[in-house]
């Protein structure tokens, strides 16, 4: 590596690299308008843009265009003729460590980093072809990656001969747009594992800048050719710029880099570079590596909110805010984005009712305050219908719930409880709004019509006040029906526009209705006759209330046979009905329901999967973390009710140690940061030891006997766990 002499390498870069800012701010305003500059590319104006304008549209996705996008662009130079071959770098390379002679290899490194040309001479495929094409990018993997491997390896007069290579290459005067062996050089430069040390971080800013102000009909095809990248090589791209951004935020060493009132384009650059990368990999099916990985958990530690008012404020102008890139931000740092935004929201009412009292010269009282639920156990639907429908201009203030003839103070473990039994009670299959689908093991909305939709917006209401006021709740949706609660992620001004509307392929399918998806894939592959062999026609059949019900996919189906011609168009329409317009009143009930609580601009920066996480909280339940976070009230961790507390519920089957969370929190899923913010506590209930476990769900709080047996002890709690229902007070 270049940990020594680290500061006296810098020092010689930097006198070169100081002029690369005015040269490239020269550069840029001659080559990089805001649209392509290319009239004559052919698909490329139908592509949507990479870089992330999530305030106009969240996540956009570049759609596989044609495999042959041909520029007009002036000719490709003819290049320099380089005779090495990827043997005969590896026999130079294994010669010059046995023999201690690295000249051969020091050449071959001098001249092939010495220009955007030399580069394209070396790793080029066929130097004879343009390879204009988003598919190919027309370079030697397997050489680049030999190449940067052994680089590390070698002295370290050849490791700065390459980085004043890269120096001299982005100092060149631009003129023009870029050609394809531009794209190629940059392509090959962004791999070089050099960058990983901060040495080097000055010319990796100015490489990430010249990269990042492409036009976006380049951008396009880097986007293509990095997703050909091995998972491997592709998540070290992302680790690289994640470590960059994060270095750049919180420097070990601050002298080691210039001011930041000098190189605030780092980050903004940087953050374009991961947009192009993370477009990448959502074009790939399954993705290159999980959506996860792009998380920088450095920003956990910044000002969020600060982030987000700036958004807010100033939305993508030149104001840069880490919410422009929101695949970057952690969900748990979202979530506090959420909750803030959430609680200033819940003041903001608060305090227009208060002032609307007193304006009217009435008396305040504290329950204007709060969303006061008040239902019966015996009519828990009904009754909760009628409140919320009563109260729907006090959706956003901070919810209490109070159960008729119970003495319970809400002070959060009601909430729960009603958020549990009315979850439990809408989704039973008895009640006919929802279809369990056994083989997936979720729920799907029920197409039959009905003359009110209102119970499905009160489903919606019921998620959105979860998300709201930070419960956690059991429902079990598939993933495909947050990416409709997401379609759009603000409710649109204009009524008539649809709401809930998705494009949905056999994938969204399987997630619901994985036999009827396997089906359809196999006619969408079937090698015989699909007309004569399926006898199938562009209309689909529904049971309603035990009569068959026919609907028509287009205009005339039922007179339209499936053929192997038109099968793709049959399949998509057919996908569409089941997940898009046969529910589509119930959903957009659901929809409006659930917006009308979270109508935050928010919500543009999540994925559906981080939705549900936010929703659902999370299945997966790890008792020993909670063994680890867990503070004692009159218990010490070494007493020994403790020590048989912890035996017997590790060693508890899933479904009891999930109705033990729920007997002490109120919900059996885990939030989003995790069982360490849970905030569990074990109390010492002095009490006789005949009696059971007591638990104050509104504090995450356990109070426990001093059991002086662990079996004792595990009887008593698997009895109080299992017959826990209602409240009351001591």
């Amino acid at each position: 590596g270049l940990d020594r002499g680290s500061k006296g390498q810098i020092s010689t870069f930097s006198s070169s690299v100081s002029t690369v800012s005015q040269k490239q701010e020269a550069a840029e305003n001659r080559s990089s308008p805001t649209h392509p500059a290319f009239p004559n590319i052919k698909n490329v104006r139908d592509l949507p843009p990479i870089s992330l304008d999530v305030r106009q549209k969240q996540r956009v996705s570049t759609d596989a265009s044609s495999s042959e996008i041909k520029a007009a662009v002036p000719p490709e130079s003819t290049l320099p003729i380089q005779p090495k071959t990827m043997k005969d770098f590896q026999e130079d390379v294994e010669k010059a460590k046995s023999s201690g002679d690295w000249k051969a290899v020091h050449d071959f490194y001098l001249t092939t980093f010495d220009s955007f040309p030399e580069l394209n001479a070396a790793f080029k495929k066929d130097a004879t072809t343009s390879f204009n094409t988003i598919e190919d990018s027309g370079i030697n993997a397997k050489f680049v990656n030999a190449v940067y491997d052994a680089l590390l390896n070698t002295p370290q007069d050849i490791q700065k001969t390459v980085l004043k290579g890269i120096i001299n290459s982005l100092l060149r005067e631009w003129k023009g747009p870029r050609t394809k062996d531009d794209l190629r050089a940059y392509f090959i430069l962004l791999q070089n594992p050099q960058f990983n040390n901060t040495s080097t971080y000055v010319i990796y800013a100015h490489l990430l800048r010249q990269i990042a102000a492409l036009v976006e009909a380049d951008h396009h095809f880097l986007v293509h050719w990095v997703k050909k990248l091995s998972q491997k090589r592709f998540k070290q791209l992302v680790e690289r710029l994640l470590q960059f951004i994060s270095l750049r935020l919180f420097p070990a060493k601050p002298e080691e880099f210039p001011p930041l009132t000098k190189c605030s384009w780092w980050i903004p650059s940087a953050s374009k570079v991961l947009a192009l990368l993370n477009t990448a990999n959502n074009l790939v099916h399954p993705p290159l590596i999980p959506y996860t990985d792009f998380y920088n958990s450095t920003l956990d530690h910044i000002d969020l909110m600060e982030e987000y008012h700036t958004w807010q404020s100033f939305g993508n102008s030149h104001r840069f805010s880490f919410c422009q890139y929101p695949f970057v931000i952690s969900i748990a740092a979202k979530k506090i984005i959420i909750q803030r935004d959430s609680e200033q929201q819940m003041i903001s009412i608060a305090r227009q009712s208060l002032v609307d009292k007193v304006s009217r010269r009435q008396r305040p009282d504290m329950n204007m305050l709060f969303l006061n639920m008040k239902v019966r156990r015996t009519h828990l639907v009904s009754d909760s219908l009628d409140e919320l429908t009563r109260k729907r201009a006090d959706l956003k203030k901070k919810l209490k719930v109070t159960f008729v003839g119970e003495a319970g103070l809400d002070m959060g473990g009601l909430t729960k409880e009603w958020f549990l039994l009315l979850i439990r009670q809408i989704f039973h299959p008895d009640y006919g709004m929802f279809t369990y689908h056994k083989d997936s093991h979720c729920h799907w909305f029920s197409s039959f019509k009905c003359d009110n939709y209102s119970e499905f917006r009160l489903v919606g209401i019921l998620m959105g006040l979860a998300v709201y006021n930070s419960i956690t709740l059991d429902i079990r949706f598939p993933p495909c029906c947050y990416k409709k609660l997401l379609s759009p992620p603000i409710v649109p001004s204009d009524q008539n526009t649809p709401v809930g509307i998705c494009s949905v392929t056999t994938d969204d399918l399987s997630q619901i209705m994985p036999e009827l998806a396997h089906g359809l894939s196999e006619l969408l592959s079937y090698e015989g006759n699909v007309e004569e062999d399926f006898y199938s026609t562009f209309q689909v059949f529904q049971e309603e209330f035990g009569i068959i019900k026919s609907y028509n996919l287009k205009p005339g189906g039922e007179k339209i046979p499936v053929t192997n011609q038109n099968r793709k168009e049959y399949v998509q329409l057919y996908i569409d009905f089941l997940l898009n317009k046969s529910i589509y009143k119930q959903f957009a009930a659901f929809y409006y329901g659930f917006h009308s609580v979270c109508a935050s601009n928010a919500l543009m920066l999540l994925r559906p999967e981080e939705v549900e996480i936010l929703v659902c909280g999370s299945p997966e339940l790890d008792m020993h973390a909670l063994q680890r976070s867990t503070q004692y009230d009159g218990y010490a961790k070494t007493d020994s009710t403790i020590r048989y507390f912890w035996d017997v519920v590790l060693g508890f089957p899933l479904d009891l140690q999930k109705k033990l969370l729920h007997f002490t929190t109120g919900s059996d899923r885990v939030p989003v940061g995790g069982m360490a913010d849970l905030n569990f506590k074990i109390s010492k209930n002095e009490t006789s030891t005949n009696w059971l476990p007591v638990a104050h769900t509104c504090f995450n709080q356990l109070c426990l006997p001093p059991y002086k047996s662990k079996k004792d002890l595990k009887q008593k709690l698997i009895i109080g766990i299992s017959n826990s229902e209602g409240f009351g007070l001591e």
